[in-house]
């Protein structure tokens, strides 16, 4: 059994916007600390993500302690706090999940993202992470989610990527960077797809242990470009042929936390019997 080591870690404050890159992070509940505790919605209150929104790509949140930062290019930066005592709206993270309650940020960020996106926009802040739905593999009563797509974490390994930008190479095309993948944690030093191995499993990384509860599907979220967000049709395509299951085109897994802790920058990741 291979022994990896933790190469990177990443968290994104604001659901489908740019991700800051850490040494280290706390682990809580739902995820890694300041993980996807903020949102775009529409009028609606249903979520907008880079799926219909690439402009998302360039809004490059900076965390403060107590809020964030909103920053893009030629957009004057806006702090923004966390909206503790906000008004308390019902949104959905895409309209077929559950309701979960928010705080509005306030008008002075829903004028800002709304003038960034050119469509009506507001910013909301998850104040109580809401329980982890019932339908999760692996999920347990006390089980908590993020605004994240479906669960707390998602795990990616360097050598997957390898992998895949050899089928992308034979095919003509150009290799892609791992953020189009969007990971929170990227292992380095195992074998390629040997995250399909470990689903069903636990998995620790340093003192810190998780249940890889399910792989990955991919969306049209893979072939935006995470600095730009100019779209095209890799790696989408060469997952269709390569990494379909079903109807499933996979990478990564996702993975549900046993408790709080801490993870670091060369924390080993040991994937447990």
């Amino acid at each position: 059994m291979s022994l990896g080591r933790l190469a990177s870690i990443h968290t994104y404050p604001v659901k489908g916007c740019r991700r800051v890159d850490q040494v280290a992070a706390p682990v809580e509940p739902w995820g890694l600390a300041g993980d996807r505790r903020w949102m775009l919605v529409d009028q609606d209150g249903i979520g907008i993500t880079q799926r219909e929104a690439t402009a998302l790509a360039t809004l490059r949140p900076a965390p403060l302690a107590g809020g964030l930062v909103l920053r893009a290019a030629g957009r004057v930066d806006l702090e923004v706090a966390e909206p503790a005592r906000g008004e308390q709206i019902s949104v959905r993270v895409f309209r077929s999940k559950e309701p979960v309650s928010a705080r509005a940020a306030g008008r002075a960020a829903d004028q800002w993202v709304t003038a960034l996106l050119d469509r009506p926009a507001r910013l909301v802040w998850l104040d109580v992470p809401p329980t982890l739905p019932e339908r999760r593999l692996l999920r347990t009563a006390d089980d908590r989610v993020s605004f994240a797509d479906a669960y707390p974490l998602l795990l990616t390994t360097a050598a997957s990527l390898d992998a895949l930008n050899g089928w992308l190479a034979d095919a003509g095309e150009e290799a892609v960077p791992m953020t189009r993948f969007r990971p929170n944690l990227v292992v380095d030093g195992v074998p390629a797809w040997a995250e399909d191995g470990w689903l069903g499993r636990r998995v620790r990384i340093g003192s810190v242990t998780f249940r890889a509860a399910e792989a990955c599907d991919r969306c049209v979220v893979t072939t935006t470009d995470q600095e730009t967000g100019v779209r095209g049709k890799e790696p989408l395509r060469t997952l269709a042929v390569q990494r379909r299951f079903g109807q499933d085109l996979l990478f990564g897994v996702n993975l549900i936390p046993d408790g709080d802790g801490k993870v670091a920058i060369g924390d080993v990741v040991e994937p447990l019997p």
